[in-house]
């Protein structure tokens, strides 16, 4: 798809056309110059269309949703070769369906995507020892607060333990899409209140968002390396966080000596602001929730093939035992970020009997079993869960 990369704005400024090969660090180039931005990826290389058909988290997304909810229109090539449009005006079922349900029915070729005027961000990311871990649960669970959550502030946070310097800490990445100049977040100097680990990079930029996301790309674990993603989702209390950072730290010994090793669990919150704003009008099966979520995401690199299978067992063992104290506390929540998912994860079926059906419906009319005999992982005769891997 990387042929279809074409990034057009429209005369009014309040859409962008997108090919489905482009990547968002080519949209927010073409929009940056027109004070302009859009709820897209957070890292340069993510691609448009696969963030979007799996949910899309966007440093914007507390302020203006998923960025399927910012899809206006797909333009979709089905099974007989047919070639539609997908919006809220024409073929609504499937437009709803490609929110959240990715391209189990059919090629997606183009977005047009809601625009808005957009000026500088403020970015930190700072580190603290696994000693603060105590003030860091509290702090974020007080963030994570959907009364006192600030929507202009997307953040993760976590711990990652790197086999170069052997080292484990907390880390801390706050962005702020509102600042007032060079001015620190009042919302988030409870985290840079934490005890600091200093290192030469630090400090807090103000940019654009085209050069965030190239920012981004040296934190990802390189692409030479192995890698995974696995998620759950869960309410962050306090006692969760800690749970969380606990299970984290019982599985360091289980991967410390592999060869190559980053080991890291981020959590991302998922605030009612993000997930409740358009909720009837994607495929993810959030309606009717109203409190905090969060996306815990383990992501490890390694180097040999020869660790595979050991880190394939650490990693569902360190997010069978996160899942485990979730119910035991009563935070655990079964949505299951598409995009974030390794295979085997029912993601489908995450989104409930009610989307399950909506989404079967839309596969009998486009995409018939005559055309398409194949059967979903998840749910018996569902949607084909493709797995994205974008950020």
């Amino acid at each position: 798809m990387r042929g279809l990369d074409s990034v057009v704005v429209s005369g009014d400024k309040s859409r962008v056309t997108v090919g489905a090969g482009a990547t968002w660090d080519a949209v927010y180039e073409t929009l940056d110059a027109l004070g302009l931005s859009a709820a897209g990826g957070r890292v340069a290389d993510v691609g448009v269309a696969g963030l979007a058909g799996g949910g899309g988290i966007s440093y914007f997304g507390p302020r203006e949703g998923w960025t399927c909810n910012q899809v206006i229109s797909f333009g979709v090539v089905l099974a007989d070769g047919s070639v539609v449009e997908a919006s809220e005006q024409q073929n609504s079922d499937l437009w709803l369906a490609l929110r959240g349900g990715y391209n189990s029915f059919g090629i997606i070729t183009s977005l047009d995507i809601k625009t808005f005027e957009q000026g500088l961000l403020w970015s930190s990311l700072t580190l603290n020892p696994l000693s603060a871990i105590d003030q860091q649960a509290r702090v974020y669970a007080e963030l994570m607060d959907p009364a006192k959550y600030d929507e202009n502030a997307p953040f993760l946070f976590g711990w990652s333990f790197n086999s170069t310097h052997k080292l484990s800490v907390a880390l801390n990445q706050l962005i702020y899409t509102k600042p007032s100049g060079n001015e620190v977040p009042a919302f988030y100097q409870p985290v840079l209140d934490l005890p600091i680990i200093p290192y030469p990079s630090a400090g807090a930029t103000v940019t654009n968002m085209s050069t965030l996301a190239r920012q981004g790309v040296p934190l990802q674990p390189p692409q030479a390396a192995r890698y995974l993603s696995t998620t759950v989702t869960f309410v962050p209390t306090e006692a969760m966080i800690r749970a969380t950072f606990d299970a984290y730290n019982a599985s360091l010994p289980s991967v410390q000596d592999i060869a190559g090793i980053r080991w890291d669990v981020n959590l991302e919150a998922l605030p009612p602001q993000l997930y409740a704003r358009g909720a009837q009008d994607n495929a993810l099966g959030l309606a009717g929730r109203s409190g905090p979520l969060a996306v815990c995401l383990l992501s490890p690199a390694w180097s040999r093939a020869d660790d595979d299978d050991k880190l394939y067992a650490a990693a569902r063992a360190l997010m069978d035992e996160i899942d485990r104290r979730a119910r035991d506390l009563g935070a655990h929540d079964p949505y299951i970020y598409m995009n974030y998912a390794t295979p085997g994860q029912e993601v489908i079926a995450s989104y409930g009997h009610a989307t399950v059906a909506h989404l079967q419906h839309v596969r009998a009319r486009v995409d018939p079993p005559a055309s398409s005999p194949i059967k979903s992982r998840g749910v018996q005769d569902s949607t084909v869960t493709q797995i994205g891997r974008s950020r």
